[in-house]
């Protein structure tokens, strides 16, 4: 009796374990070995604008299985799919006799048409599953932004990648029983379970916006034959992105994978991975934290000989032959770099640090992007006076362009930090108060008045529009200059005196004659601001003001004396290359109708 109740106890244990405890996972095995079954790949979930046209939609394609075991005629199987799918028969023959697997892929992503006629065959042992595959409404637009995803429908770049998990959904399975050999039982239960579609999303881009920006984008390739230019239109009030590209791209829906290092450099979300040497532009954030540390005023005066000696070291404003005395509203829009230096030495290395770090610089700004970089600010303790008036002038420090652009939308909404994000709903930083209402609005007095010196209105003819220029020297991977490149770049704001839109263009090594960013870049952001104006149905403020032309003159042998002399009465802005007396080249030619306030260029011996 002991025996047969300790065998009886133990035969319920073993019970218990067997349908309770592993009893799932028994099924699982169970289920595996008396059928086969086939992946239902979920489609992906549709990516909009924010006017709720679609950017990304999923649509269904097939993938090809092969079970070997039920495949009556070898030969004339695998030349049926190799003609229909334009594969090797000697591949898809080798595919097909392997009866070691229950079922060998073909081929993935057939389009509907080709798998129809795969159907209407009828051949044993061959078997479509449902896939999704990915369309891009507007094809080579977005392409950073949006992304692609891989053949097995995973995002690999850009929103695709970042937001994976919302919009890839859930596979589903097609289920059939089999015998021993995995053969197919006739007559026997089938079972589907569907695959459950991924989420929806909704990014604050607009389209028609953002055909503005990449047709200029592409313009500006053409015309200045630079390496390559960066775009971004940012909402100033929500930090909302409401257009970004680099150029060069390609074709979203013709991903080119047989070159993959132009491919990773093509899909880089540049603005927020790649970091550069601002130059002028940065000159908005020293002056917006001067006004805030009250170290300088709208009335105060600075005197430009040309350079400044500082540890030692001669370090150059941009015209060499000096601005003289200036105010500050005119030393920032002349962008003297002898006042940024002063300003910046005024601050001190903790002050200046400090605002640096409310503005965002050395960190991430949260922008929904993968691989975003933080900038690079050098070590607070080894910073010189030397270094630091380096900075003040936007060199000796590195930052991404969204970093930039996010720290002027802050600086000119009236001192609100707000998060740049491309999703509506993204879960952004807490707004956070950097600078007062007051700083804001002298900021962005100068910046209207740096577009404007010639008169009001004149940068786009009727509207208020402020903006600086910036030009700054690449550096060697090993350091020292990379003589002869530049980067070259705009910041505009919108309106000026209360700005909802800041613009940002970068463009990377010029080429076609011209690299100041006043030249190779602004007048890009005055075609984007008057095509934005024109989409958006925006009133001028002024419609009286008229805008003046003049002809170019030549000014080739003439000094720099006669030239400044010639220009000043002409209502011309210039930038001077070289340190000769001189000039030997200007651009535009001789004869070029010229709106007033316009930059040249004039080259020195």
């Amino acid at each position: 009796m002991l025996v047969i109740s300790f065998i009886f106890c133990s035969l319920v244990v073993r019970l218990f374990i067997l349908q309770v405890i592993k009893g799932k996972q028994l099924q699982v095995r169970a289920t595996d070995q008396w059928t086969r079954d086939l992946s239902i790949i979920a489609p992906r979930g549709t990516i909009y604008d924010r006017t709720g046209s679609p950017l990304a939609e999923s649509y269904t394609t097939y993938n090809i299985y092969v079970r070997a075991r039920e495949v009556g005629e070898m030969s004339q199987t695998a030349m049926n799919l190799a003609n229909i799918l334009d594969l090797s028969f000697e591949k898809v023959y080798d595919k097909i006799r392997n009866n070691k697997a229950s079922e060998v892929l073909i081929k993935m992503q057939v389009e509907g048409e080709i798998a129809e006629k795969i159907y209407n065959l009828r051949m044993p042992g061959v078997y479509l599953a449902e896939n999704s595959n990915r369309y891009y409404n507007y094809g080579d637009l977005l392409t950073q932004v949006l992304g692609f995803i891989s053949v097995d429908n995973e995002g690999q770049t850009g929103i695709e990648a970042y937001y994976n998990d919302k919009l890839k959904g859930e596979d589903g399975c097609s289920y059939v029983q089999s015998d021993l050999q995995g053969k197919e039982i006739g007559g026997s239960l089938r079972y589907y379970l569907p695959a459950t579609p991924g989420e929806d999303i909704t990014l604050t881009i607009e389209s028609k916006m953002q055909l503005i920006l990449e047709q200029t984008l592409q313009k500006i390739m053409t015309e200045q034959k630079a390496k390559a230019v960066n775009g971004i239109l940012l909402d100033a009030k929500s930090g909302q992105v409401l257009s970004m590209s680099s150029k060069p791209s390609f074709d979203l829906n013709n991903v080119p994978r047989d070159n993959l290092q132009a491919l990773f450099e093509q899909s880089k979300v540049k603005v927020a991975t790649d970091v550069y040497e601002p130059g002028s532009t940065f000159k908005i954030l020293t002056v917006a934290a001067a006004l805030e540390a009250g170290v300088t005023s709208l009335e105060d005066r600075f005197y430009c000989p040309g350079f400044r000696v500082i540890d030692g070291v001669k370090i150059k404003c941009w015209r060499t032959i000096g601005h003289g005395s200036q105010t500050l509203t005119e030393a920032f829009a002349n962008s003297c770099n002898c006042c940024f230096m002063d300003l910046a030495l005024r601050l001190g290395v903790e002050r200046f640090y400090s605002y640096m770090n409310k503005f965002g610089l050395g960190q991430k700004t949260g922008l929904d992007v993968s691989g975003e970089a933080g900038g690079i600010l050098m070590d607070k303790k080894l910073v010189k006076n030397v270094d630091l008036a380096r900075m003040g002038f936007g060199h000796a420090i590195a930052l991404t362009p969204i970093q930039l652009v996010s720290a002027v939308a802050s600086i000119v909404n009236g001192g609100t930090f707000n998060s740049p994000h491309l999703l509506i709903d993204a879960k952004t930083k807490k707004k956070t108060s950097i600078i007062s209402a007051k700083t804001s609005q002298t900021v962005n007095t100068l910046l209207e008045f740096a577009e404007n010196k010639t008169g009001k209105y004149t940068f786009v003819e009727g509207y208020n529009v402020g903006g600086k220029t910036g030009t700054a020297q690449k550096y060697l991977e090993g350091g020292g200059i990379d003589r002869g490149k530049y980067i070259s770049s705009f910041v505009g704001t919108y309106p000026a005196n209360d700005p909802r839109y800041v613009l940002f263009i970068m463009v990377d090594e010029a080429s076609a004659g011209a690299y100041y960013g006043s030249i190779v870049a602004a007048p890009y952001g005055k075609e984007i601001f008057s095509q934005l104006f024109d989409y958006m149905g925006e009133e001028k403020q002024d419609k009286s003001v008229q805008v003046e032309y003049v002809e170019m003159p030549d000014l080739i042998d003439k000094s720099i004396t006669e030239c400044i002399s010639i220009l000043k009465k002409l209502d011309l802005s210039f930038e001077l290359d070289g340190d000769g007396e001189y000039i030997i080249r200007q651009l535009p030619p001789v004869g070029t109708r010229l709106q007033k306030g316009t930059t040249i260029l004039l080259v020195t011996n």
